[in-house]
């Protein structure tokens, strides 16, 4: 009996022993793996625009996977991986507000935004307090969406980046197209009700007047953002007027129910739109956008380049489900522009919103074939700009299509960034 007790307690001790020295190695281990750069992604993921956020969560997920694959941030401490958290605004500025505050309790110095110019003016005003009143943690705002030009002009900031094209920078790429069409006498103009929808109309109306002043401007709508289900009414409203095309900066499901009522009305004019290439509209429209719906963009699939369409590839691989086609070079960018920073500023010295921010205003990168650098003086990227024309996939130049549709976009006409570029009227305070 007491040899079988002594056996019994071996095996124990063994076991517990066995258990010490797993705990012992996981603890360091954990103590070896270091803690990843976190960058806040601030945007709707419940709500109406829903899938918006979640489509851009998928373009930075993707692109810290491609950093952190090349074995991270490269620091003199050793490298660090990039981790995306996730803070839902619910699409509601208050709640972008609410959602920094929660990535100021949890530390996060980096927090990206985008699909919200009003809420994206709001996060400026509260990052410049934040930064202002608490040196010690300063933030930095990376801008992936929100393309209200005062953002990168009367409110440019020290701490806000924007890596998208501004509404004015798009418009003038929409109208070296819409300017060449002979044809074309009367236009719609319809927009969403806030910052930026009416940035878009205003600069539209401008620029209408200075290269096309022969084009009458038959219709001027401006609805709320997000909330309307029926759009009946308004395409009606445009059938009626008699206008050969619309502009419009729509996006999301507001461009979706949009360009999908006006093909039941039996509209046939030509859409001129800045988002008209995903998120539904091009199997909302059908048949009817072909060679009908325009849209400008900082990148589409079908460039006919060998890198491009790796890339693109790259990304369907990733992300196989059709619905999930939605890819955005600029969001990539980004991500390796704060990548190229981070590293600098930790070569230099500290890294902190302050040090990475003095070298983010210097970044210069390629990915793809496509190159773009940071415009220190108001910190608006500057990038090439493409405009395409929805067409069967499968046509020439539209080898991809869009989200399963069956329809993709041909490019037509490409600016270089030095054709993109606008002057600015940012006053920068530095720190």
């Amino acid at each position: 009996m007491k040899h079988l007790l002594d056996s019994v307690f071996s095996q124990r001790r063994r076991a517990l022993a066995a258990m010490l020295i797993g705990a012992f190695c996981a603890t360091a281990s954990l103590a070896q793996t270091p803690a990843p750069i976190r960058i806040g992604m601030i945007e709707g993921l419940s709500g109406p625009i829903a899938n918006t956020g979640e489509a851009v969560y998928r373009n930075l997920v993707w692109a810290t996977e491609r950093v952190n694959a090349r074995g991270g941030v490269k620091l003199p401490g050793g490298n660090r991986p990039l981790q995306i958290e996730r803070f839902d605004s619910k699409g509601q500025t208050e709640e972008a507000l609410s959602a920094l505050r929660s990535a100021v309790d949890r530390d996060i110095t980096i927090v990206t935004q985008g699909n919200s110019s009003a809420a994206a003016s709001a996060l400026i005003e509260a990052i410049n307090k934040h930064n202002e009143r608490e040196p010690a943690r300063q933030m930095l705002f990376l801008n992936y969406s929100a393309v209200d030009p005062v953002l990168t002009n009367e409110k440019c900031s020290y701490w806000h980046f924007r890596f998208d094209a501004h509404a004015d920078m798009r418009m003038t790429a929409l109208m070296s197209v819409l300017r060449e069409d002979p044809q074309l006498k009367s236009i719609y103009l319809i927009g969403q009700d806030y910052s930026f929808g009416q940035a878009v109309l205003r600069e539209g109306r401008s620029q209408l007047a200075a290269q096309r002043p022969d084009v009458k401007i038959v219709g001027e709508e401006l609805h709320p953002m997000a909330r309307v289900k029926d759009f009946l009414p308004y395409a009606t409203k445009i059938k009626a007027s008699g206008a050969q095309a619309v502009l419009t900066g729509n996006w999301g499901n507001d461009l979706t129910l949009l360009v999908k009522a006006a093909r039941e009305v039996g509209f046939e004019g030509t859409f001129y739109t800045f988002y008209g290439n995903a998120l539904g509209a091009p199997a909302a429209m059908g048949e009817a956008g072909i060679g009908k719906v325009i849209a400008v963009a900082d990148w589409f699939p079908n460039v006919p380049t060998r890198e491009s369409e790796a890339f693109y590839q790259s990304f369907r691989q990733r992300f196989p489900n059709p619905a999930d086609d939605y890819v955005h070079m600029r969001m990539q960018l980004m991500i390796e522009s704060l990548a190229q920073a981070i590293e600098r500023a930790g070569a230099a010295g500290p890294v902190n919103a302050a040090t990475i921010a003095a070298q983010l205003e210097k970044a210069e990168v390629t990915l793809a074939g496509q190159t773009a650098r940071m415009r220190a003086a108001d910190h608006q990227f500057q990038q090439p700009l493409a405009v395409a024309v929805m067409d069967r996939q499968g046509a020439p130049g539209a080898k991809f299509d869009v989200e399963g549709s069956g329809y993709g976009f041909r490019v037509i006409r490409n600016l270089a960034p030095q054709q993109a570029e606008q002057p600015h009227r940012c006053n920068m305070i530095r720190p």
